[in-house]
């Protein structure tokens, strides 16, 4: 690792030797409703590059294409460089969290089909839910990077509902980056317990960053389970 390009909220992620490629690095640091609450869950960073590590190969093996090379320790991923598309794609199985609030529908309510909803990529405004009218009105992608995007972001649905089915967890939404490597639109970020909503099967228990933004409790105990659902 060499320079420091970039650090958010969750992650720092550094040039390498390679102009093409550059490591994430997955940070403790927690922050919910756009950063106005802050907190630190002791290895979450460990837990999410492990559990994002496994589920970019999964997502690899079944034909969608991401920017993860490999995982380089336990909190480092060595990842293509992409130019990010300022959307964040929300791909939504049951009714949970914003959704529920914002439509005044049942949480817990199944839903078909699979929702996605875009949201623009902004701090300063809150990363407000958009159109795709809102979309091409502001210029952030084609219309054929879209109609891309909600392809991709429904097969990674198609690929992960059932892997966690299998592993007793129930995936209620989950949140997408995308980035354009080589003028091909590929699946970057990270796909943890930070960026889904993850549900006990049996229980119904909340195994997600949910714990955090709601002060429930047992942070670290459920990322820790998750760890060890998603990667044995």
């Amino acid at each position: 690792m060499t320079k420091l390009l970039y650090e958010g909220k969750a992650k720092k992620v550094f040039a390498t030797d390679k102009p093409d490629h550059v490591v994430q690095y997955f940070k403790d640091d927690a922050t919910a409703f756009n950063a106005q609450k802050r907190g630190t869950i002791v290895d979450k960073g460990v837990v999410n590059n492990k559990v994002a590590s496994r589920l970019f190969q999964l997502l690899e093996e079944q034909g969608v294409q991401t920017h993860f090379i490999e995982q380089l320790s336990d909190r480092e991923m060595l990842a293509k460089k992409v130019a990010i598309v300022p959307i964040e794609v929300v791909v939504r199985n049951i009714v949970a969290g914003s959704l529920a609030k914002r439509l005044g529908l049942k949480e817990g309510e199944k839903i078909e089909p699979v929702l996605v909803e875009f949201y623009y990529k902004d701090d300063a405004l809150g990363d407000p839910l958009i159109t795709e009218e809102h979309v091409r009105l502001m210029k952030l992608a084609t219309p054929s990077v879209v109609e891309d995007i909600k392809k991709q972001a429904r097969r990674v649905n198609e690929v992960l509902v059932p892997f966690f089915k299998e592993r007793n967890m129930v995936l209620v939404d989950f949140k997408l980056e995308f980035g354009i490597h080589h003028n091909k639109l590929i699946l970057a970020d990270e796909i943890s317990p930070d960026t889904c909503r993850i549900w006990d099967a049996k229980t119904g228990d909340v195994m997600d960053k949910d714990r955090f933004r709601k002060d429930m409790g047992k942070i670290e105990e459920a990322y820790q389970e998750v760890l060890k659902r998603v990667c044995g």
